[in-house]
């Protein structure tokens, strides 16, 4: 059963959860697959025009044979009212041909974001077997009338689509209460661009706490602040593009690095203590279940997050700190800096948290996907 994959990120990007589910779901059938990359779904912001393009790095630039891309033509239109009219005119040849694909043999839809392309893709072609992987919570990132959009698009989508995946438990409940079609589908890990687990230093190391990501407003920037604070004989390294600014005047023992390709970062991740996960509990975070994590765990670090979406539900796991406000933040990083894996833990780790391993739990066999007759 071939596909239509309407991806949230494009091809050309380093590996995420969708290219990992069309490879798994090629590997499985053997079918070709139409990538749809995607295009703005919310009304354009000042930031916008601020943002830097992302650092090159190990990106998907060459396109298996099985695999066809196509770039939407679109304006950033699609809240306003009406511009569903204007934007049908400039999809028209793609429309055309998802139709064409998909009816030279039994075809699944897969939405990997709600946008109209994807509600009127679905009308087009209702006999499809049609499948919306919510790796995000999507309305919770956009404001106004871009988020009221999205909240009915999303809504809309549900309602048309034969199964959700949730990428985590607090985005499965909240979306439970839209469907009963739901599984769960955490994330997990790409261990082919992982150093091989007999390399790897699980000794002390230089004591270095780290961070590897985006430095958004989701970021806890206080918390990470009060970290280096209880600790300055030990250096906080944060690498990655700065999307809000600095709130004060840092601590010494903070190093801002700025972003780097997909494989330096991994490199980078190897040579810390321990990982941080230093996330603001909102909205934005509530339904997140961060890769870092799997990334850090996979490299044999231990953890500290903060307690927000599925690293709330980790407390109990081994090599896990999860800091409240009242956390003793000196203790948890003396507790976490003397915590050391071992290497057999690592590979059980990987073995377990593989992108293959989650998408195959789940069940998306065609028969699954059938919707129930009327009777």
């Amino acid at each position: 059963m071939r596909m239509i994959y309407l991806s949230p990120v494009p091809w050309a990007s380093f590996s995420q959860r969708p290219h990992h589910f069309v490879n798994w779901y090629h590997q499985q059938t053997g079918a070709p697959v139409l990538w749809i990359d995607p295009y703005p779904t919310r009304l354009p912001m000042l930031s916008d025009f601020k943002r830097k393009p992302p650092v090159a790095g190990q990106q998907n630039v060459s396109v298996p044979p099985w695999l066809q891309v196509r770039k939407p033509h679109s304006l950033p239109i699609e809240p306003l009212p009406g511009s569903a009219v204007l934007l049908k005119r400039l999809w028209q040849n793609l429309l055309r041909e998802a139709a064409t694909f998909s009816a030279q043999a039994p075809c699944t839809v897969c939405v990997g974001k709600p946008s109209e392309l994807a509600l009127q893709l679905l009308a087009l072609v209702p006999e499809s077997h049609a499948i919306y992987d919510a790796m995000d919570d999507f309305p919770a990132f956009y404001q106004g009338l871009s988020h009221r959009a999205m909240t009915r698009r999303q809504a809309q989508l549900i309602q048309r689509v034969d199964k959700v995946l949730a990428s985590s438990s607090p985005l499965h409940d909240k979306l439970r209460g839209m469907t009963g079609q739901i599984e769960l589908a955490l994330n997990a890990c790409e261990m082919q661009g992982l150093a091989p687990v007999e390399s790897l230093d699980l000794g002390p190391k230089q004591q270095v706490l780290g961070y590897v990501g985006t430095l958004g407003r989701w970021f806890d920037w206080e918390l990470v602040i009060a970290l280096a604070q209880a600790n300055p004989g030990n250096q906080i390294r944060l690498i990655g593009p700065l999307f809000t600014a600095v709130p004060r005047v840092l601590p010494a023992n903070i190093e801002l690095l700025p972003e780097c390709s997909h494989a330096s970062a991994v490199a980078a991740m190897a040579t810390f203590s321990v990982g941080l996960i230093p996330f603001k509990l909102n909205r934005l975070t509530a339904s997140v279940d961060p890769i870092k994590y799997y990334e850090y765990r996979a490299l044999g670090l231990p953890v500290i997050s903060t307690r927000f979406g599925e690293m709330a539900l980790r407390d109990r796991e081994p090599d896990v700190w999860i800091v409240d406000e009242d956390t003793d933040l000196r203790k948890t990083t003396v507790e976490a800096l003397a915590s050391r894996s071992d290497r057999s833990a690592v590979e059980r780790f990987r073995e377990a948290h593989r992108w293959t391993q989650r998408f195959s739990a789940v069940n998306l066999t065609q028969s699954s996907l059938e919707k129930p007759k009327m009777s």
